[in-house]
C-alpha cells in the first residue's frame, strides 16, 4: 500500500517537513529601488539580466523575490556563509544601505514568466520506481513482498538503505549476476527511484524460520539492536530492519559477513558467532512483526506542500525563506545540494535536505520550475 508522505522530512520530525509553519522576524527597513538600479546596473547585469532574469542554468531568477531574502544572502555572500567567489567580492564592496537598496531594486521587478509552466505533467520519483519495479516483480514481488524462499522482502525498508543496496549490487560489489544485468543499463536516479518505491509499500510477515529457537535468539540479537532497532525495526535511514524478513535470506546475509560482504561492525560480531547462534537470531527476527521503515513521499506534490509551509508565494514579508515558482531547476538543484552537504550555512535547512536523495532533489526543483512566477 502507497504511503502518504509526513515529514527523508520525516526520515524524523526534523526530516521531510518543518511541521507548523513559523515565521522568522527580520528586519524591515526599506531599501531605495532607484539608488538599487544603479547598483544593479553595473554588477548584477551580466549574470542576472537587465529584467533579474537568470541569463544561464544555474544563475537564479532575482526579480519579485523577497526583499528580505535577498538582502540576507547578500549577507551571507559577503560573510562567506555561501561559497560563490564573485559573489562574494561584490558584496564585500557593498554597504549595507547599498545591499538593501539592490535587494528592493530586484523585489519590485515584475516576475519571470516561467518557460516551463505549460507543462503540468510531472512524474515523481515513486511513480517513475513503480514502472522500474516490474521488472522485479518476479522475484521480490510486485509491492516488494517476495513469496520466493531465499529472497528478501524490499517492502517498507530503509530507503536508504536500498539505494546503498541496490548501488552495490550494480557496482557488482555484491556477486549475483542476476541482479547485475537486471540493473545493467539504470542509472543513478533510476536506482534511487526504484528504492523509493520499495520503501513506499507496506511489508508483511514471511513464514517462520524452520531451524532455530526464537526465544534463545532474542538475548543474542541485543547486539544487533543498537543499529538494527528494537525487535529488529531499525530507525536509522541507512540500516536495514529485519523484523519479518525471510529466514533463509538473513542466514545466508548473516554467514556472507564472514567471507564476501564488507562491513567491520557485522564482520567483527559474526565471527564470534557460531552456525546455531545465527539460527536462533534469525529465528528471532523471522518472528517478528515487521513495520515500514521511514515514510517517503507518495508525490512530489505532497513534499513541496510540506515545503510552501515556509516557501509558499503569500506567506508574507517576515521570512528570509525565497519564493521558489517558477525559479531556474538547475539553481534549486544546486541549492539544494549545497543545504543537503553543508556547504550553504542553514541548520534547518540542512536537517530538512540531507535525507533526499538527488532524485528527490531533482523532481523538487523540476516541480518548482514548471510552476507559474507571482
Amino acid at each position: 500500500m502507497k504511503k502518504s508522505i509526513l515529514g527523508v522530512v520525516v526520515l524524523s520530525l526534523a526530516l521531510w517537513g518543518c511541521g507548523e509553519k513559523k515565521e522568522v522576524a527580520v528586519e524591515t527597513a526599506k531599501g531605495d529601488a532607484i539608488a538599487g538600479k544603479v547598483i544593479a546596473e553595473k554588477t548584477c547585469k551580466s549574470c542576472h539580466g537587465e529584467n533579474g532574469g537568470g541569463l544561464a542554468p544555474a544563475i537564479p531568477h532575482l526579480a519579485a523575490q523577497r526583499e528580505s531574502y535577498l538582502f540576507a544572502s547578500l549577507n551571507e555572500y559577503k560573510n562567506g556563509k555561501r561559497t560563490h567567489a564573485a559573489l562574494r567580492d561584490i558584496a564585500t564592496q557593498m554597504s549595507e544601505a547599498d545591499m538593501r537598496n539592490v535587494a528592493s531594486y530586484f523585489a519590485s521587478l515584475p516576475p519571470i514568466a516561467s518557460t516551463t509552466a505549460n507543462d503540468v505533467k510531472h512524474t515523481s520519483p515513486y511513480e517513475k520506481g513503480k514502472v522500474l519495479a516490474a521488472e522485479c516483480a518476479k522475484c521480490h514481488g510486485e509491492d516488494g513482498n517476495s513469496k520466493t524462499p531465499g529472497t528478501p522482502t524490499l517492502a517498507g525498508q530503509q530507503p536508504h538503505y536500498l539505494i546503498s543496496a541496490i548501488l552495490e549490487y550494480h557496482r557488482d560489489d555484491r556477486k549475483v549476476t542476476t541482479m547485475k544485468t537486471i540493473m545493467r543499463d539504470s542509472d543513478r536516479l533510476d536506482l534511487e527511484s526504484l528504492a523509493l518505491y520499495f520503501a513506499a509499500q507496506t511489508p508483511t510477515q514471511r513464514g517462520a524460520a524452520t531451524r532455530g529457537d526464537a526465544v534463545a535468539g532474542e538475548p543474542l540479537s541485543a547486539m544487533c539492536g543498537g543499529c538494527h532497532g528494537s525487535k529488529g525495526v531499525s530507525v536509522d535511514a541507512a540500516t536495514p530492519s529485519l523484523a519479518g524478513q525471510d529466514a533463509q535470506y538473513l542466514a545466508k546475509s548473516i554467514k556472507s559477513y564472514r567471507t564476501t560482504r564488507q562491513n567491520w561492525g557485522m564482520q567483527r560480531y559474526v565471527a564470534n558467532l557460531g552456525d546455531k547462534d545465527i539460527d536462533n537470531i534469525v529465528a528471532f527476527y523471522a518472528s517478528q512483526q515487521p513495520k515500514s521503515g521511514d515514510q517517503v513521499p507518495s508525490s512530489t506534490q505532497d513534499l513541496a506542500a510540506k515545503c510552501n509551509r515556509c516557501h509558499d508565494q503569500n506567506n508574507g514579508t517576515a521570512t528570509v525563506a525565497p519564493k521558489m515558482n517558477g525559479q531556474d531547476k538547475d539553481y534549486l538543484v544546486m541549492a539544494l545540494r549545497a543545504y543537503h552537504d553543508g556547504k550553504r550555512e542553514s541548520t534547518t535547512m540542512h536537517n530538512m535536505s540531507f535525507p533526499y536523495s538527488n532524485t528527490i532533489i531533482e523532481s523538487l526543483a523540476a516541480w518548482y520550475a514548471s510552476q507559474p512566477s507571482n
